[in-house]
């Protein structure tokens, strides 16, 4: 159920993972499913059942080799570490572009993937923060999302 009908003791998963793309389109479809689960399934954001998986958005190689990226910083990083001064980038436009070897190298194997706990410290601010990003005004929405998309701590 949801809202007052909500029984987090009948919960069969205890991870839900919310997986879009690394792209703008993605940070929105995050918004509305957060915003749902914190609105209509409260508990289930308090219990910490709930995560954002990080797609890369790159991929890097050159020959065989491939590294996957999440910003450009990352992939200057690779191109440091691997001294790399010409290598080959693809970009990822949605997960949909991914081959399904790729998809669970990156986001879907438990051992390699990159999750964000979905957490709430201030459930006022969180409040105020969702009439934000589901308000009708377009611009001070676009902002957040832009000012605030890296400001998370990743969870292997």
């Amino acid at each position: 159920g949801i809202g007052n009908d909500f029984d987090l003791s009948k919960l069969r998963y205890h991870k839900i993972i919310l997986m879009a793309d690394a792209d703008v389109d993605g940070s929105h479809i995050r918004t509305l499913l957060l915003t749902f689960f914190f609105r209509y399934m409260r508990p289930l954001v308090d219990a910490g059942h709930v995560y954002i998986a990080c797609p890369p958005l790159y991929r890097v190689y050159q020959d065989k080799v491939s590294h996957y990226a999440y910003d450009e910083e990352d992939v200057e990083r690779i191109k440091e570490t691997t001294g790399w001064t010409n290598p080959k980038m693809q970009r990822f436009k949605g997960l949909g572009e991914m081959n399904a070897d790729q998809l669970w190298e990156t986001t879907m194997n438990p051992e390699a993937r990159k999750l964000l706990q979905v957490t709430v410290s201030d459930a006022q601010i969180a409040d105020e923060t969702f009439t934000l990003l589901m308000g009708d005004r377009v611009e001070p929405r676009r902002e957040f999302i832009r000012t605030n998309a890296k400001l998370a701590t990743l969870d292997n």
